[in-house]
This record gives C-alpha cells, structure tokens and sequence, in this order.
C-alpha cells in the first residue's frame, strides 16, 4: 500500500466506504469508546480514501459512529484526523478494512467470503490471500466457493435458515440445481434436501467419493465434482463410476483365478459379507475370494473363506459320511424371480409393521442402533477445537449421566446375551440381533433405550437443543456451573460488565466499567463465592438460562438466536411428565 496522506477532514465529508468490510451492517455500538472520544478526541487517525464528492471510510467505522453521536449531542461538526489512501489501491484498503475487523471481532465465515471475494476480484490470487491471513488456500478456496452459489442461498445462510452441511452441500450443485433447491425451499408441499441428504440429491443419489475408485483417476472419461469440503472429489454420474469399477473389478477377479485361487465369489452390490457364515480356508486349501461392493462405491476383497455349508459337506467327505462331497445345488429362482418374491414380501413386511407399532418401535430403535442401507445415524462426538472444552465436557455432571445410563443400558442387552453398544455399521444380522433383544424387553426397558439412543445423536448447538431444554424444563444448575475454562473463554468486556450487573447491580457495573476484563471476571468469581458478600452459588449467566436471552440488546448470541428462531412453536405446550401415563403402554411386542 503507498504511503497515505494525512489531513484534517470535516466529519460532514465523511461516508463509511463500501469497500469497509462492515459496510452494510447496522449501527455498532460505541457506548465503550464514547467517554474517552468526549475526552480526549480521536487518538488514531481514520483510514479513508477519495470517493466522489466524499471520503470514504475504509478502517474506523466505530470511531466515525462515535464522532456523530458527538456531533449530535455538541451541535458542531468535529474536524478528524485520517490517513488517505489513493483511489486506486482498493485491494489494500479492503485489506486494511479486514485487518481491524477481523482483530477487533472474529468474521463469520460469509463475512469472510466478502472479504476474500473483494480481494479475489481485485487481482489477489488465493495463495496471496491464504499468506495474508495466515490461513491455508484449502480454506481460502471453500470460502470462494459461495461464490457458486445464488444470491437467495447465499441469503439465506447468512440468515441462518440454512445449515452448514447444507451450504456445503450445495457449493457442488450447477445454477440449474440450486434453482430447483430453492423451489422445493419455497414449496409448501415439498421438502428441500438437507445435509447429508442434500448432497446425495445433487450427486443422483448415492455418495461415491473419488478414493473409492480401484481405477486410475486419470483415465476416467465422467464428470468429478470437486468437492472442497471434503478430502476427495465426488463422483457426478454413479452409472458412469460402476460401469469404470466393474470392469476394474473384473480385471481383479482375473487376477485371483490367475494366480491359482478356487474361485472369487462377487456379492450383489449391498450385500454384506457375513465372516461368522464362513469359515477361512488357504488358497491349497481350496478357499474363495468374496467380492462386497457397497452402495457408497467401496470394494472390499475377502480372500481365503468358504461357507459353512461347503465346510459341511467337506467334513462329511473326510469322514466318510455319504458318497463323496455333494454337487453344487442350482438356486430354485433365478434372479429377476428372487427380486420379485423379495419385494413383495417387503410389501407385505411394510404393511405389518403400520398396524403394529409396538414391534415397528423396537426395529426404528435397532435401526438408530445399528444403520442400515437407508438409515444413516451418527452418534454426537465432541469435536471442539479447545482442549479445555473438551476436558470440561469430559467431567461434567452431564457425561457422568450419560455414562451412567450407557452401563444400564449395556447391562439390559447383556443380560440377553446381547452386546447392547452401537455399531452403526449396517449390517443386517446385527440388525435383527438388537431387534430380537429389543423384542424381548419390556415397553418401559424400550423407552430407556429409545431415550438414551436419541441422547447420544442429539445434534449440538441450534433450535433443536433449545426445544429439547425447554420442554424437559432442563435445570441447567445442576448440570454446569461457571469453571475457570468458562472465564477463560470469556473476553468480550461489554458481556463482562453486562454479567457483573446480573450478579451485583447496575451502579457496581458502571463503576468498574474501565476496569479490566481480569478484574471484572474477579468481581464475578467473589459474588459468586461470596467474598465480602452472600454467595451466589446457583447464578448462570443469561446463556446458560432455559430459554436462554442475550447480554447485549441487538448483539449476536447463538443460543439466544437459536431459540429465538423456534420460540413461538412451543408457546403453552403441555410437560409430557404429565401426559396419561396410557400414552406409551403398548401390547407387550415379545
């Protein structure tokens, strides 16, 4: 940047420059910095550049809304000291504009496409970019890539109508397709594609990521969506993937006949290989290779197994037991007959399970368990880029309770001779393993499961956590109390001083108001503990309230926000403690 102009310039000269990275956002608040302006004036110079018949504002946003509330409360217009910029350079004044945001208050991420976006368009390439901010360019390249996406998303993002998962989901959608997206959004009848879904609908269904190809990548002929989000690109058209893998299946099969093995056995794509069904056999032995192809485009090459039912009849032979080992038996139904048989049974399967929801429960429970084909279900793992917040999750009372129930319901499957922890693996005979144990519980036993189930894939963070707290009338003191990883997180002073007024009073906040945030936090801790005054053992800041509120009127708080979101569904809803007992006692399913 070359070296800017200092000048004294009339604050009617000055407009906040669109190039400013908080240019449309609504008045800050400048309550924090105004007494020391009134006092002292502006101490650093405004960063600004020539625009039009005006200045613009590109670094001191807060400074300039400080110097206006004067100018309304004196009636003359203050004279202020900038630095400015030439016209030209408006990379280095988007530049400047982040640097001071972004050190005063960490952007959000569509916040941090603007910036990156203003850069990019202004001749910045990503490498210069990831350097400037000391982040990496995979991460300067998934923010660009809401530049793929249409204005309406985009808005709806930084609404928080859409989730992240979503929004990166959709980064892999052409214009067309997040047109039709936004269609099924609007619908009143539709439903649009969410997370993990959204991505199958935009990829046809089905999920198949490049490190899954046995083939060379560079010779494969069908579209790949690069996928920034992920560590491997996705493959666009899953017909044109299987047609490549199959025929790099066939060259393996080729392979293992070559090289002396008995026979490789390739299982219809979805099937599991069930390793207890079969026993291992060395290749002189006369052992097989089983070939699993699942949906997701995985192959899995089983080597040196037999059925059980060969391993019978090889027995029988050894032993003497009949004629000699029995010849292969043709399968009864051909395919196409099999598929037939199958899906009507399925039907029919479909159809009993609607008039019996006691036996439907127990399987939508083993299903949450254990996956299957169409249910994908992940259990909530703390993923928190602070040590410290994961070691107070770790021991607090809460994950204590859940460890608790985790025993009990260990010891409900146990004593069926079930292992009762879940494996969300999708395999069918650990399915109906869970299944018949469930069958064999009590409705009362079921509903512990259900509920401990439903506990461990609750999502973190958003509306459904605050509903969830809400409804169970949650009591937040027993679960958390204000620890030092709490007060060590805590930096913002405007939030500090908002907390000593809870705790103390208004006229104690404003007296310590200059006071470091170090000293505030102090005066928390005392109150808390009672030093010098009545403890205050149970107080919570607003956040951790059921509902939650926020500390600062118009400022961004997450929970508050989230429940804010959902506030009016549950107006006068009834506690389902109270509820008929009758509500849940269905027939005994066993």
């Amino acid at each position: 940047m070359a070296q800017p102009i200092l000048k004294t310039i009339p604050l009617d000269q000055l407009k906040i420059s669109k190039l400013n990275m908080r240019h449309s956002r609504k008045k800050p608040d400048v309550s924090d910095i105004l007494p020391s302006i009134r006092e002292s004036g502006i101490r650093q110079t405004l960063l600004v550049r020539k625009e039009g018949d005006h200045y613009g504002v590109v670094a001191g946003r807060r400074r300039f809304f400080a110097l206006k509330e004067i100018e309304k409360e004196t009636g003359e217009t203050p004279h202020v000291p900038c630095a400015i910029m030439t016209e030209e350079d408006a990379a280095s004044a988007i530049a400047a504009s982040v640097i001071e945001n972004v050190g005063r208050l960490p952007a959000s991420e569509m916040e941090q496409y603007t910036a990156f976006k203003r850069l990019h368009d202004e001749g910045r390439s990503v490498d210069e970019i990831a350097a400037f901010f000391g982040v990496t360019e995979l991460l300067v390249r998934r923010v660009l890539a809401l530049a793929s996406l249409s204005e309406p998303i985009r808005k709806l993002y930084a609404e928080d109508e859409i989730d992240r998962e979503t929004i990166r989901a959709l980064t892999l959608a052409t214009e067309d397709r997040q047109g039709e997206w936004l269609r099924l959004y609007e619908s009143e009848d539709d439903r649009a594609p969410r997370g993990r879904n959204c991505k199958a609908w935009i990829t046809g269904g089905a999920i198949i990521t490049t490190d899954k190809a046995l083939f060379d990548i560079a010779d494969y002929d069908g579209q790949i969506t690069a996928d920034l989000f992920g560590q491997h690109g996705v493959f666009a058209d899953p017909d044109a993937f299987w047609k490549a893998q199959s025929a790099a299946v066939a060259q393996r099969i080729e392979a293992y006949i070559a090289d002396g093995w008995k026979d490789v056995v390739c299982l219809e794509r979805g099937a599991f290989f069930h390793r207890w069904d079969h026993q291992t056999r060395t290749k002189k032995q006369g052992g097989k290779v089983y070939v699993e192809l699942r949906h997701d485009g995985t192959v899995t090459f089983h080597e040196g197994y037999i059925s059980q039912a060969e391993a019978r009849r090889q027995e029988k032979a050894k032993t003497g037991d009949g004629d000699g080992p029995a010849a292969p038996v043709k399968p009864e139904m051909s395919g196409p007959l099999a598929e037939y048989i199958l899906l009507h049974r399925h039907g029919a399967a479909q159809a009993s399970l609607v008039a019996q929801p006691a036996i439907a429960l127990r399987l939508m429970v083993a299903h949450a368990m254990t996956g299957s084909a169409l249910w994908q279900v992940r259990a909530h793992e703390c993923r928190s880029r602070k040590e410290d917040t994961c070691a107070s999750l770790e021991t607090s009372k809460a994950a204590a309770q859940m460890e608790e129930e985790g025993t009990r319901i260990a010891s409900l499957f146990k004593a069926l001779g079930v292992n009762g922890e879940a494996r969300r693996n999708g395999d069918a005979y650990r399915l109906c393993e869970v299944f018949a144990a469930l069958l064999a519980m009590s409705d009362e036993e079921v509903m512990e499961v259900l509920a401990f189930t439903m506990a461990q894939t609750l999502e973190a963070g958003g509306p459904v956590v605050e509903a969830v707290l809400h409804v169970c009338e949650t009591n937040l003191s027993a679960c958390w109390k204000p620890e030092p990883a709490f007060f060590d997180l805590l930096r913002d002073k405007r939030a500090i001083n908002a907390m000593v007024a809870d705790i103390g009073s208004k006229s104690l906040a404003e007296s310590c108001a200059s006071d470091t945030a170090k000293i505030q936090k102090q005066i928390i801790g005392n109150r808390i503990m009672g030093h010098g005054c009545e403890p205050n053992l149970d107080w919570r800041p607003a956040w951790m309230h059921v509902p939650p509120t926020r500390l600062l009127e118009g400022a961004g708080s997450p929970p508050a926000d989230a429940w804010a979101r959902i506030t009016g569904l549950f107006k006068g809803h009834k506690d389902i403690e109270s509820a008929d007992a009758e509500t849940f006692d269905q027939p005994h399913a066993a």
